[in-house]
């Protein structure tokens, strides 16, 4: 079995498991269900210890993050940390928690690799420290604040039932920012 199949499997399990669509399709379906039961219209993920809803037509497939298959590129910024192989088709690997100038994303066995949409024609994966379901902003209450004109691919702030904080991070936006076009140093 190769390594593209063994990865297709274990997206396929870890999907499963989680009650997370793997691809932009089933994203859409409009079937998929929340942890409270209502129509999800958001992946919860977190990046480090912050909590992020990515609207479902934007996220991709979820695979397992590889253990050595990233190849790194010289003369790149930090949080750019290479391309890996998904599926026969040549991905950039950005840590996202460092790209906005945190820490790097720490990486463990929940970690995964989320693609963008093929609908926004950008081949890149994020790193993501584990991925939380699907969720319904519908039912989350809205926290007033400040626009962040640094970072527009973040937008609104949401408070859940049980006091946790989100952001929405459009990764239409996050593509269409030259600053993460700019990948070398």
């Amino acid at each position: 079995m190769s390594a593209i199949e063994t990865l297709g499997q274990e997206a396929g399990q870890v999907a499963k498991a989680a009650a997370i669509p793997t691809h932009a399709g089933a994203a859409k379906d409009g079937a998929e269900k929340g942890s409270n039961g209502a129509a999800a219209s958001h992946l919860a993920l977190m990046i480090g210890e912050d909590r992020y809803l990515v609207e479902l037509a934007e996220a991709g497939e979820i695979v397992p993050m590889p253990s050595t298959s990233i190849m790194q590129v010289p003369l790149t910024q930090d949080w750019f940390l290479g391309v890996v192989n998904v599926r026969g088709a040549l991905f950039t690997v950005v840590d996202l928690a460092r790209f906005m100038g945190g820490n790097f994303t720490p990486v463990s066995k929940e970690s995964r690799l989320l693609t963008l949409s093929p609908a926004l024609t950008f081949n890149a994966t994020l790193v993501v420290s584990r991925m939380l379901g699907l969720r319904n902003v519908a039912t989350m209450t809205p926290v007033p604040e400040k626009q962040t004109f640094d970072k527009p691919w973040l937008s609104e702030q949401f408070r859940d039932a049980e006091g946790q904080t989100w952001r929405r991070l459009s990764l239409s936006k996050l593509v269409s920012s030259s600053s993460f076009l700019m990948v070398g140093r």
